[in-house]
This record gives C-alpha cells, structure tokens and sequence, in this order.
C-alpha cells in the first residue's frame, strides 16, 4: 500500500503543478496576448472546452460536475 501512496502523492503533485502552470500561462497570455504563446494558446483551449461541453447539454453539465468534484477531492498542501 506504500508504493500506492506514493503513486498518488506524485500524481497530486504532478497535477497541481500541472493547474498552476494553465494559471500562469493565462495570466502570461492576457498581458502579452497570443503571439508569445502562439504554439499554447490556453484561453482558445479552454473556450473550446467549455463550448463542447455546454454544446451536450446535459451530458456537459454532468461532466463539469464531475470535473469540479474530483477538484474539489484535493487537500491543499
């Protein structure tokens, strides 16, 4: 059950990092705009997301939930 925690310890950390890294380049994109970061343009993909998932309507609606559950699973730190 150690190497299990340890799996999960290391895919919380590579998650967070992961969120913080969409976060920054944002921020990065909102002030410097899209051709800085042309090759990950962050804003577009997660517009993208959002419309395919607000295009399936309830489906979409099911999937946000989960995604916002399994976020809100985490412990800080």
């Amino acid at each position: 059950m150690e190497l299990m925690d340890r799996v999960k310890h290391w895919l919380r950390q590579i998650t967070e990092v992961g969120l913080l890294l969409v976060a920054l380049f944002i921020v990065i994109q909102l002030l410097f705009g899209t051709q800085w970061l042309a090759a990950a343009n962050v804003v577009q993909n997660l517009i993208d997301l959002i419309r395919a998932l607000g295009d399936n309507g309830v489906v979409g609606l099911i999937a946000i939930a989960i995604i916002l559950w399994l976020f809100s699973k985490r412990q800080p730190g």
